[in-house]
């Protein structure tokens, strides 16, 4: 449902303000003419409800962002089950109730893709939440994220609360993580066609077949939809993030060793598994509303890469 909710003049908390989407999601509400509100963990640990409330108490915020979370691979996701599921449920519990008691006029919570089925059908739409089992190595994040949108539509429908949930695909951008133990398929793929170039080796190695298709949205085109969203959208459903185009993996790989001037070969390690076969959400309910991202795939690549070398990589 559009309205019209104005930013100006508001005190804005931005929560995981250090983190790849918080900091761009403070990036973009610089043009906003609002104050931007953050804490950090010794100002307010979002897993202490006591903590949460001082400070909400202490700050007054008017609007909320909740872009903090426990975050990692599949991996961590298998190795610390109880962490992902509590740490995350009570971060979302903690700031919604605050938000509530405190008289936050609009909050938006940030989810991920994985809150929907392994198997849904693609595009996958909005709808297809809670159809179906989920992708076991991250449920546990999962099932988290699904609670928060919950919540949000719970506070909608109780207390009238104006709380709204986006869910953004795969990201890339500023800040991301490139340490290949812990990073995801972009920022790895970086890190990789950059060494192996420097070292002029023959080649670099992919997992899995290549196949895969994934899509990627660049973390200021998200930052610039939260900013949409807080000012024009006001109904329970939570609103899909994307750029609306995938890629496959071995083609991704391609596209990086270009722009970083890699000529070497591609190996694809098939011992290694592919995952999801294909994984590309339908950006039409906000393409309706009247968003759509701005940076294209081969230019945002190609500003990470800048920005990886400034670095000192």
């Amino acid at each position: 449902m559009p309205g019209t909710f104005d930013l100006a003049g508001k005190r804005v908390y931005v929560a995981g303000h250090r983190g790849m989407v918080g900091s761009a999601v403070v990036r973009r509400l610089a043009r906003e003419n609002c104050t931007v509100l953050t804490a950090t963990r010794a100002e307010a640990d979002l897993i202490d409800q006591a903590a949460v409330r001082a400070w909400f108490a202490r700050e007054k915020p008017d609007v909320v962002v909740i872009a903090a979370a426990k975050v990692g691979g599949i991996l961590a996701n298998d190795s610390f089950p109880a962490e992902f599921l509590y740490e995350n449920l009570m971060i979302e519990a903690n700031v919604i109730e605050a938000a509530r008691q405190h008289g936050v006029a609009k909050l938006l919570f940030l989810g991920s893709s994985c809150i929907y089925p392994k198997f849904a059908d693609q595009p996958i739409v909005e709808d297809a939440l809670l159809t179906g089992p989920l992708e076991p190595t991250n449920e546990w994040y999962a099932v988290a994220k699904i609670a928060g949108i919950k919540l949000c539509q719970a506070y909608r429908r109780q207390y009238g609360c104006d709380y709204i949930s986006a869910m953004p695909t795969n990201l890339y951008g500023p800040g991301d993580n490139f340490d290949l133990a812990s990073s995801h398929v972009m920022p790895a793929l970086i890190r990789k066609a950059h060494e192996a170039k420097l070292a002029g080796a023959g080649s670099i190695t992919i997992w899995g077949t290549g196949t895969p298709r994934r899509e990627f949205l660049h973390v200021d085109d998200l930052a610039d939809a939260c900013a949409f969203l807080l000012k024009t959208y006001s109904d329970e459903g939570h609103v899909n993030v994307g750029s609306g185009t995938d890629i496959p993996i071995r083609d991704l790989a391609q596209l990086v060793c270009e722009i970083v001037g890699f000529p070497g070969e591609i190996v694809c390690d098939t011992s290694k598994p592919d995952g999801t076969p294909r994984k590309l959400m339908s950006g039409s309910k906000i393409a309706g509303l009247g968003w759509q991202p701005k940076i294209e795939l081969h230019e945002g690549i190609g500003a990470v890469y800048e920005l990886y070398k400034q670095l000192g990589h």
